[in-house]
């Protein structure tokens, strides 16, 4: 008896050992695992920390190409309202809309920009933009090159062609630019050697820059009613398809004086003034001569318009 009871006492101790021990692992368990919340709460593992900070990466760089589209996406508003004046200048009538007319092109673009992934997306993005950004950047340089040569001519840079003709702020009448483009009639490719504004008769039209007036043409010849001005300094500049000439020959003018209407005068598909700047006989792209009134950004607007433009108005 005395055996068994010493045996029975000896399992309780032995079981009470067992519940200790258990308890003492529990309790280092529920250790650790609230351990292990708390760090997680307060600390990022490895992997965690270099996720996050890769998302904030995406994140700056998508607002950085945002910004970027949306200074691009300025640039193709201005061509559709272009576009838009002169459906409305030359068939009198509400333009289409465009949205639907490009409705399937935008389809096609939105399946195979759903086919890439983001990165891929991002990088083909940013390297168009780094492109625009490598030419914008060119375009400056010479823009303050040039600067710096007009302010060494002093008063004579006055006889440089170095405005637009017309009003133009928003840098939407410019419809055909310098170069081979469709002709309006013929309906084959021809040398444009000048710019074509569309704008409604009896639009204000200005001298370019000083100088005298060397000819003014009448209405029997293609280019119509047409004013030519002698800058005396190898530039002349002709302004055609008038409708009324408020200059004669021999007059001195200014730059910014006005010089005559628009018109419709001459082979012309519609109303709209061609405009012209020789150097030593030679034409020359007019648009390169704007530099007095386009800044930078406004250039590069212009000529992403001017490239645009298909066909000719005369």
């Amino acid at each position: 008896m005395l055996k068994i009871r010493a045996l029975e006492r000896q399992n309780n101790i032995r079981r009470g050992r067992n519940r200790r021990h258990g308890l003492q692992a529990l309790a280092w368990l529920g250790g650790a695992i609230l351990y292990y919340i708390i760090f997680s709460l307060l600390f990022d593992t490895p992997a965690e920390y270099a996720l996050r900070h890769s998302t904030d990466r995406l994140k700056a760089e998508y607002e950085v190409l945002s910004e970027r589209y949306d200074s691009l996406a300025v640039v193709v508003e201005n061509v559709v309202e272009r576009d838009r004046n002169i459906f409305a200048i030359m068939f009198d009538s509400e333009p289409y809309d465009f949205d639907s007319e490009y409705n399937n092109e935008r389809i096609e673009l939105h399946e195979t920009l759903l086919a890439k992934s983001n990165r891929e997306m991002s990088e083909s993005l940013e390297l168009s933009l780094d492109e625009l950004e490598g030419k914008l950047s060119q375009l400056e340089r010479s823009y303050a090159t040039l600067d710096e040569s007009l302010q060494q001519l002093g008063s004579k840079r006055n006889n440089i062609p170095s405005i637009q003709p017309v009003t133009n702020h928003d840098l939407t009448l410019l419809t055909a630019a310098y170069g081979t483009l469709m002709h309006p009639f013929y309906r084959t490719l021809q040398s444009h050697q000048g710019i074509d504004y569309a704008i409604a008769e009896g639009t204000r039209i200005f001298a370019t820059a000083d100088g005298v007036v060397k000819e003014v043409k009448g209405k029997n010849s293609t280019s119509g009613i047409t004013v030519v001005i002698d800058h005396r300094n190898g530039y002349t500049t002709s302004y055609s398809h008038l409708q009324k000439v408020q200059v004669k020959r021999g007059r001195r003018v200014q730059r910014g004086d006005i010089i005559a209407l628009s018109g419709n005068s001459g082979l012309s598909l519609a109303p709209h003034l061609h405009y012209e700047v020789r150097y030593n006989g030679v034409r020359v792209d007019p648009i390169h001569y704007f530099f007095m009134e386009l800044t930078p950004d406004e250039y590069q607007r212009i000529m992403r318009i001017a490239q645009s433009g298909m066909q000719s108005f005369d």
